[in-house]
């Protein structure tokens, strides 16, 4: 989506948008906007859920292969 909208905007129009950034928040304070910015943006994807989950540890996966084998073991079925 943001690939479009800057495909429609213009060098010309870009600089425009960055000279009222400048005015309104000043050059002193433009480190800590964009700072603040990218804070937001990561707690926004967080809450999306959007990060990566966690790799199933070695012990996990082994302790589920254990449970499964001792359950068809206990009910004679043969495993997959």
């Amino acid at each position: 989506m943001s690939t479009v909208l800057v495909g429609l905007l213009g060098n010309t129009e870009l600089l425009l948008i960055l000279a009222i950034v400048v005015i309104v928040f000043g050059v002193g304070k433009l480190p800590q906007v964009g700072r603040q910015l990218g804070e937001g943006i990561r707690n926004f994807k967080k809450e999306l859920g959007t990060e990566t989950p966690p790799q199933i540890t070695n012990d996990a996966a082994s302790a589920a292969r254990d449970v499964t084998e001792e359950h068809h073991a206990g009910t004679g079925t043969s495993q997959p």
